[in-house]
């Protein structure tokens, strides 16, 4: 899938071998030791276009999540909303919370440490995706699901609803 965020693994091997300065001939100085064949750690890349819906939904939740995270709900969460969110799905999400005491782009009351944004289907000028919130601590985590549209003309955020299909 083309406008999918993905992720490129590199062997540690690899990575040293591409960051390795070998020295001029002559010079005396040895070139860095590669690291052991065996050695299978990875580190992720990772890239993003600004014409896909699912890119635009996985920026906003990495970027809101940042702030929610770092500084609360404040102006720029607001401005983080206005910026990907439509104004009907704005003063929807009022109305949610307003009732249910909880942000609505994450549909909980507090932060979650991580999240996962994947294509699940698109049609008639709109796309969804599937986003997947990490709670609790890496030894004993709690998964919300939300199912996001997305308009694929203005690529704005235009529904936020849980994932009954999780």
């Amino acid at each position: 899938m083309s406008g999918n965020r993905s992720v490129r693994r590199v062997t540690l091997a690899a990575a040293l071998s591409a960051l390795a300065v070998t020295a001029p001939a002559g010079a005396g100085a040895a070139a860095p030791a590669p690291a052991p064949a065996g050695d299978q750690a990875e580190v992720p890349a990772r890239s993003g276009s600004t014409e896909s819906a699912v890119d635009r939904v996985a920026d906003f939740y990495g970027s809101y999540l940042d702030v929610v995270h770092d500084q609360g709900r404040g102006t720029l969460a607001e401005a983080l909303r206005v910026h990907y969110l439509t104004p009907e799905l704005r003063a929807h999400l009022a109305n949610w919370e307003r009732r249910e005491h909880a942000d609505g782009v994450l549909r909980a009351q507090d932060a979650p440490r991580a999240w996962r944004v994947t294509y699940n289907d698109s049609a008639m000028g709109r796309a969804w995706t599937r986003v997947r919130l990490t709670f609790g601590s890496a030894e004993h985590p709690r998964h919300t699901h939300l199912l996001v549209t997305c308009d694929l003309n203005t690529l704005r955020i235009t529904d936020i609803q849980p994932d009954t299909g999780k």
